[in-house]
């Protein structure tokens, strides 16, 4: 039994070396049967005590880790920027609102024929009378005589006026595409001042005003 002690003594040289000791006792109790304890109290009444001083390495705190410190990270510099901003986006063009057409004037002659005119001015005309003499004989006759017709005419509804323009346009073609050689320059004018006036007016996108029901 005594074998325990060289070992004891052995592990408390070993623990010397690694670190600072402290001496503290160990208590090696036998009992009536002889079984043995080795403890650090004294041993119980009844039981044979050994006691004997062992130097024991003292506890090191352990030491503190720091945590590591983060890389500094540089500040991110804006830069200046030379290349050319980028132009606007350019607007919509803004619809031109394209003026109304000129008044028309839907007429009717005597003999019930209908025509359009573009100014009251158009629809007189002088009708040639026949003279006679004052026996009352037309071979003795002298001068000429005619009678002032004012045809009826209403203007043109303003929901109808497209309409009308776009009709004075092709007859105005008409005339100016069957027309003889010394009419021809003529009714070309008559054709291209017609055609000009509707592509300026609200009548040159092929709509009028309103439509009609």
């Amino acid at each position: 039994m005594s074998r325990a002690w060289p070992w004891l003594t052995m592990a408390a040289w070993l623990l010397a070396g690694t670190a600072a000791a402290q001496e503290i006792a160990i208590y090696r109790c036998t009992d009536a049967q002889g079984a043995l304890t080795v403890q650090n109290q004294p041993c119980a009444k009844g039981m044979q005590q050994q006691k004997k001083l062992m130097q024991v390495p003292q506890s090191q705190p352990l030491p503190v880790m720091k945590a590591p410190t983060p890389p500094v990270v540089p500040a991110l510099v804006a830069m200046p920027d030379d290349s050319p901003a980028a132009p606007a986006p350019a607007k919509a063009a803004e619809k031109i609102e394209k003026p109304a057409p000129p008044p028309l004037y839907a007429c009717r002659r005597r003999d019930q024929t209908q025509y359009l005119a573009e100014t009251l001015t158009d629809t007189e005309y002088c009708l040639p009378m026949q003279v006679v003499g004052l026996d009352g004989n037309p071979a003795t006759g002298a001068g000429q005589a005619c009678e002032v017709i004012r045809d009826n005419c209403e203007p043109v509804p303003d929901v109808d006026l497209c309409d009308a323009w776009r009709r004075q346009l092709g007859e105005a073609e008409d005339h100016f595409r069957f027309a003889t050689a010394e009419h021809a320059d003529e009714r070309q004018r008559e054709y291209a001042r017609i055609r000009d006036l509707v592509a300026g007016s609200r009548c040159g996108d092929g709509a009028g005003p309103t439509q009609k029901p």
